[in-house]
């Protein structure tokens, strides 16, 4: 059995080391402007292209440098895509019945069963 439980665990830590072969990613991150406007010129789309109307590209937050605040925006726009959908995911959680009725424990103070989460903002 310790044989068993010793080969299964040594196996597995093969799945967290990284290839050799693949070292070199196979995407790359546009971090100037100038890798933003080529990336945005190369879309076909004709609803597409390089689209920045306050000028964040050509800034440089807390002197770090241009490509720093192009990463420190995407950095920005994924986390804040992520809490956007986690709200929605609460929202809808909200909404259903099992959550909308009465509670033996009450998930905050204020809360008031049978509102819709509109109404439960205005409550």
């Amino acid at each position: 059995m310790k044989t068993a439980v010793l080969a299964l665990s040594l196996s597995g830590a093969a799945a967290f080391v990284q290839n050799p072969a693949s070292a070199v990613a196979a995407t790359q991150l546009a971090s100037a402007k100038e890798d933003l406007v080529a990336f945005a010129t190369a879309n076909k789309s004709p609803l597409s292209g390089f689209w920045d109307p306050l000028g964040l590209a050509d800034t440089s937050f807390w002197g770090m440098g241009n490509e720093a605040t192009i990463g420190f925006l995407r950095h920005s726009e994924i986390k804040h895509g992520r809490v956007a959908m986690a709200a929605f995911l609460g929202y809808l959680a909200q909404s259903t019945p099992l959550v909308s009725g009465p509670h033996k424990l009450l998930p905050y103070k204020g809360y008031t069963p049978g509102l819709s989460p509109p109404e439960q903002w205005d409550a």
